[in-house]
C-alpha cells in the first residue's frame, strides 16, 4: 500500500466506506474562481457549494485534486528541484463536509486513517490548533489521546483560513510528523520551525464563520469541513523517505530522464533531473486541460515551466528534444488515475516536442549573450536589467530562466531594471498606436490590452466560467459603471466566449453578477488579444471590478460548432470531387447555416453536389473523434494541413483533424486536416447531417456553397418532404409518382400554350383586335392591328404572317400589356424597303406611346412605350407618316 497509486486509492476508498461521495478532480483551469490562475487546492471546485450558491446531491465528498502552483500568489517555481518538498504540480487529497459533520468527526476520521489505516506511529505525531480554538484542543485530547505538549496553539494566520477578505472562514488544525532529532528543526511555533524535522502532512479547516466586514464575523448556520493532504508528502512518509523526490513516482520519472540523457542523478545533476520530472507533470496536465504555451497568462506560465525544464535538459547535455520522450513513463504511472493524460497524449507529445525544438534554436544564442554579459560577474554581483530584458524580448528567455541560469554562480538579476526596460518598450508601442483612421479607433483597445493583458480564452472546453470585469467601454471611452438599458463593451480577464475570427461568428450569451445581468449579443477580438463582449445591460448596474458568471448560449454554440466542423468536411469533399485546385476564398460559420466560397471555374453539376454531400456525410456517420494538436506552421502544412481563409497564424498553430477516408487517395488516411482556431464538435457524429442547398457564382472563378447541418438540415428536409406530400395530394398521386405526373402536366401545358399561341395569331390576323383590315395608303398596302393578350415576343411572328398575307406592303402590330405598357413591331416587304424604313415607322409609333424610339432593320423593327392607352393613336401616327411619303 506504499506506492503512490495505492495510497491515493486507499485514501479515496477509506472515505467512500465512511459515506463520502468520490468526486473526480476538476480541471487545472478553475471555472468558478476568476481570481485563481490555476486550481491550487482541493476545495476550489467546491467553492460555490461552501458559499451556498450551488447545491450537490451529496453532503460529504472526497477527492484527489490535481493542483499547480507556478504563477501569481502561489508560485513555487524557483524552489522546485532545489528543495525536498516544492513542486509546481502536486496532488491534494481531501475530504469535505458541506454542513454535515464538523470538528469531532473530522478529527476522528483523520486520526483513524493515519494511525490505523496508514499505520503511522502516533508517538511521532503532533498537531496545531488556532490559539482560541479550545474546542479543537479538547477534541484532540479526547479522540487522539495526545498529551498537552503535542497540541500546540498557534496565534498566527497560519492556523486560520479565509476564502477572501469576506466570506467563509475558520480555524485550522494541522497534523505534523516528527522525522527525528537527527534532522535539524523545531516544532511549529518555535524559532526553528523552518527546519525539516517536523513536516506538516494534513491540514483540517473548520469552516465555521462568515467574515462580513473587517470588524464583523458571524457564525455559519451550517459549519463545514475542508481538508488537504499532499499526496507526495504522505507517500514519502509511508515509503520511509524524507524527500518527496525519493518516492516511487519520482524515482521512475528521474530514472527515465537518466536513461534518456545518460547522465546520473548525482549531486551535480540532481536538481536538473528533479526539475525535468516535476515540470513534465505540470506541463502534461496543463496541456491535457486545454492550456497551450503562449506569451500571455496561463499559456505564459506553462511556457516558463516547459522552458525551465528544457534549459535543465540542455545542462544535462541532451542534444535533441527530451521531455516528450519521457511522456509514456508519466502516463504509465498516472494515466489510470487521470485518463485525460492518455486521451491527450498526441497533443501533449507534439506540444512538448515543438516547444523544445523552437526553444533550442534560440537557447544557444541566448546563452552566448548571457555568458558574454555575465562572464566577469561573481557571487553577489547583479546582471543588468537591460540585458535580462533583451534575453526575454529577443530570445524568449523568461526572467526566471535567466535567474535560474545564474543561480549556481550566486549572481542575481537587476529585476527593477528589467521592469523599467519592459515599460520603455510598452511606451514606445503605445506611441505607435495613436494616429488616424483605424489606428485611432483601435487605440483604446491597444491601450487596454497593454494595461490589462490579453483575455484568457477558456471556450475550447467550457461554455461557462467566472471572470472579473476589468474594463467597460462606452462611446469610445472607458467608464466605471453603467445601468439597465445601456449598451456597453465589456472586457473580462477570462472568458468562454469565442471572438469572431476565421469566418466563425462571435458567441452570444449572458454575463451576470450578484445584482446585474447583461445580454451579450456579439463577441469580437480587438487590440491583439482582447475579447470584447458587446452587451446590453438588462438588470441592475454593472461595475468595473465586479465578479461575473459568463455563460455562452449553449444551443447557439452547438450549432456553430457543427457548422464549423461541417465546413471542414465540405472543404475536403470539394477537393476530392472537383480537384486539388479548390481553395477556400471565404466562409461564414453562423448558427443558422454555413457558407463556403471556393475557387472553381464553373457551376457544379447536380451529380457533383450530391457526391460532395455524400462524402461529407460518410465521415459524419463514422462518429470519429475530432482531435486538436499544436504544431509549427511549416510542419503542419508539410503534413497536409490546409490553412483557412481569414486566419492569422503565428509560429504555433492549432491543427484540427477529423475522420478517416473511405475511398480514393484518402482511403484509411486522415480525412480532413486544417489549421484552425475555431471551436469544433467532439466527434463528427455531433454534426448530425450535412445538406448542400446551392452552388452559385460570387465572382469570376469563385463559387459559393450554401449548406445546413444538424437540426437545421433535418428541418429543411422535413419541410421538403411536407411539400412533396402536399403536391402529391393536390395532384392525386402517390409521392413516388409525383415526378411522372408533373412531367405529364408540363408537356400538356406546352401543348396548350402552342395551341393558344396559334389561336391568338389567327384571331389577330383575322379579327379580334382594334384597327382596320388591310387597306391602301399612298399606293402601299397596309395592315395594322392593336391586340390584347398577345406576348410581345410573338409580335414578330404575327408581322411575318401579315407580310405573307399582304404580299407587298407595311404591317404594324401593337400589343397592349397588363402593366399598361405597349410593344410595337413594324414589318416592310422587301420590295418597299428602299422607299419605306421599318425603323422610321417604329420610332414614330414609339414616340406616340411615350417611348424614346426603337431599332431593327429596314424590313423589321421593334420598340415599346409606357402608355398602352395611346396604342390606337400610335397606329394612326404610322398611317399618317405613310400618307406623307413623297409622291403620295
Amino acid at each position: 500500500m506504499s506506492g503512490v497509486n495505492e495510497i491515493r486509492s486507499a485514501f479515496l476508498d477509506y472515505f467512500k466506506r465512511n459515506g463520502h461521495e468520490v468526486v473526480a478532480s476538476s480541471p487545472l483551469v478553475p471555472r468558478n474562481d476568476p481570481t485563481l490562475m490555476f486550481t491550487n487546492a482541493g476545495m476550489v471546485q467546491f467553492k460555490n457549494v461552501f458559499t451556498g450558491l450551488e447545491q450537490r446531491p451529496y453532503s460529504t465528498a472526497v477527492s484527489s485534486q490535481k493542483c499547480v502552483r507556478a504563477g501569481g500568489k502561489h508560485n513555487d517555481l524557483d524552489n522546485v528541484g532545489y528543495t525536498a518538498r516544492h513542486h509546481t504540480f502536486f496532488e491534494m487529497l481531501g475530504n469535505f463536509s458541506f454542513g454535515d459533520y464538523f470538528k469531532d468527526r473530522a478529527i476522528e476520521l483523520a486520526w483513524d486513517l493515519i494511525t490505523r489505516e496508514f499505520g503511522i506511529d502516533k508517538d511521532r505525531l503532533l498537531v496545531t490548533v488556532y490559539h482560541t480554538d479550545d474546542e479543537a484542543y479538547d477534541l484532540w485530547r479526547k479522540i487522539a489521546g495526545l498529551p498537552e505538549d503535542r497540541i500546540i496553539r498557534i496565534a498566527t494566520s497560519d492556523n486560520f483560513w479565509a476564502m477572501g477578505d469576506t466570506g467563509p472562514c475558520g480555524p485550522c488544525s494541522e497534523i505534523f510528523y516528527d522525522h527525528g532529532d537527527h534532522i535539524w528543526g523545531g516544532p511549529p511555533g518555535s524559532a526553528e520551525e523552518d527546519g525539516d524535522r517536523f513536516i506538516e502532512i494534513w491540514n483540517l479547516v473548520f469552516m465555521q464563520f462568515e467574515q462580513v466586514s473587517a470588524g464583523e464575523r458571524n457564525a455559519l448556520p451550517r459549519p463545514s469541513i475542508d481538508t488537504g493532504m499532499g499526496l507526495e508528502r504522505i507517500a514519502a512518509l509511508l515509503q520511509g523517505k524524507h524527500d518527496n523526490y525519493d518516492i516511487d513516482l519520482f524515482v521512475r520519472l528521474i530514472a527515465a530522464s537518466v536513461e534518456a540523457t545518460g547522465v546520473p542523478a548525482d549531486d551535480q545533476h540532481r536538481a536538473s533531473h528533479r526539475v525535468i520530472a516535476d515540470h513534465l507533470r505540470s506541463a502534461a496536465f496543463l496541456i491535457a486541460d486545454g492550456v497551450l504555451p503562449s506569451n500571455e497568462g496561463r499559456g505564459y506560465v506553462l511556457r516558463r515551466i516547459m522552458r525551465r525544464a528544457m534549459r535543465h535538459a540542455q545542462l544535462l547535455g541532451a542534444r535533441d528534444p527530451l521531455m516528450y520522450r519521457l511522456l509514456p513513463v508519466l502516463i504509465a504511472e498516472m494515466g489510470r488515475a487521470y485518463p485525460e493524460l492518455g486521451r491527450a497524449e498526441s497533443l501533449i507529445s507534439e506540444t512538448l516536442k515543438l516547444e523544445e525544438t523552437r526553444f533550442r534554436k534560440t537557447l544557444e544564442r541566448g546563452l552566448g549573450l548571457l555568458e558574454e554579459a555575465s562572464g566577469s560577474l561573481g557571487e553577489g554581483d547583479r546582471l543588468s536589467g537591460d540585458v535580462a530584458f533583451k534575453l526575454y524580448d529577443t530570445y524568449g528567455f523568461p526572467l526566471d530562466l535567466t535567474q535560474d541560469a545564474l543561480r549556481q554562480r550566486g549572481v542575481e538579476v537587476d529585476v527593477s531594471g528589467f521592469k523599467e526596460a519592459m515599460e520603455r518598450q510598452k511606451a514606445e508601442a503605445r506611441a505607435n498606436w495613436s494616429g488616424s483612421g483605424d489606428a485611432a479607433t483601435d487605440a483604446i483597445w491597444f491601450g487596454l490590452r497593454d494595461r490589462l493583458g490579453a483575455t484568457e480564452f477558456l471556450g475550447y472546453d467550457s461554455e461557462t466560467a467566472e471572470g472579473v470585469i476589468t474594463a467597460l467601454v462606452q462611446d469610445g471611452g472607458e467608464i466605471e459603471s453603467t445601468g439597465a438599458g445601456a449598451t456597453v463593451d465589456v472586457i473580462v480577464n477570462q472568458t468562454p466566449f469565442y471572438g469572431e475570427s476565421g469566418g466563425q461568428v462571435g458567441d452570444a450569451g449572458t454575463i451576470s453578477g450578484e445584482d446585474f445581468k447583461l445580454e451579450v449579443r456579439d463577441t469580437q477580438k480587438r487590440g491583439e488579444g482582447l475579447f470584447v463582449h458587446h452587451a446590453r445591460v438588462i438588470e441592475g448596474t454593472v461595475t468595473v471590478g465586479a465578479t461575473a458568471t459568463l455563460s455562452v448560449d449553449q444551443a447557439r454554440r452547438s450549432k456553430i460548432r457543427a457548422n464549423h466542423s461541417g465546413t471542414h468536411l465540405l472543404h475536403e469533399a470539394l477537393r476530392e470531387v472537383l480537384g486539388s485546385h479548390v481553395a477556400q476564398k471565404g466562409s461564414l460559420v453562423a448558427p443558422e447555416r454555413l457558407r463556403f466560397d471556393v475557387s472553381h471555374p464553373k457551376p457544379m453539376t447536380d451529380e457533383e453536389l450530391r457526391e460532395v454531400e455524400a462524402m461529407a456525410n460518410e465521415i459524419i456517420e463514422q462518429n470519429s473523434p475530432v482531435t486538436t494538436r499544436l504544431m509549427a506552421v511549416d510542419e503542419a502544412i508539410e503534413e497536409g494541413a490546409m490553412a483557412l481563409f481569414g486566419e492569422k497564424y503565428g509560429d504555433e498553430v492549432r491543427v484540427v483533424s477529423m475522420g478517416t477516408g473511405v475511398r480514393g487517395e484518402k482511403a484509411n488516411r486522415p480525412y480532413s486536416i486544417e489549421l484552425c482556431g475555431g471551436t469544433h464538435v467532439k466527434a463528427t457524429g455531433d454534426i448530425g447531417l450535412l445538406r448542400v442547398l446551392s452552388d452559385s457564382a460570387v465572382s469570376a472563378g469563385v463559387r459559393r456553397i450554401e449548406a445546413l447541418t444538424g437540426a437545421a438540415a433535418r428541418a429543411y428536409l422535413d419541410e421538403q418532404d411536407r411539400r412533396v406530400r402536399r403536391l402529391a395530394s393536390m395532384l392525386k398521386v402517390g409521392p413516388d409518382d409525383l415526378v411522372t405526373r408533373v412531367e405529364s402536366l408540363v408537356d400538356e401545358r406546352k401543348r396548350l400554350e402552342r395551341e393558344l399561341s396559334e389561336t391568338k395569331k389567327k384571331l389577330a390576323l383575322g379579327g379580334g383586335g382594334s384597327g382596320s383590315e388591310s387597306e391602301t395608303i399612298a399606293g402601299i398596302g397596309f395592315l395594322g392591328k392593336v391586340v390584347d393578350g398577345v406576348p410581345a415576343k410573338e409580335l414578330k411572328g404575327l408581322v411575318d404572317a401579315g407580310k405573307q398575307s399582304l404580299g407587298s406592303g407595311v404591317v404594324v402590330f401593337i400589343a397592349r400589356g397588363e402593366d399598361n405598357k405597349a410593344s410595337v413591331v413594324v414589318g416592310v416587304s422587301d420590295d418597299l424597303t428602299e422607299k419605306v424604313s421599318a425603323v422610321d415607322l417604329v420610332r414614330t409609333a414609339s414616340q406616340a406611346l411615350g417611348g424614346k424610339g426603337g431599332g431593327g432593320r429596314p424590313d423589321m423593327a421593334q420598340a415599346g412605350g409606357p402608355d398602352a392607352g395611346k396604342a390606337e393613336a400610335a397606329l394612326e401616327a404610322v398611317k399618317a407618316q405613310l400618307a406623307a411619303l413623297p409622291g403620295a
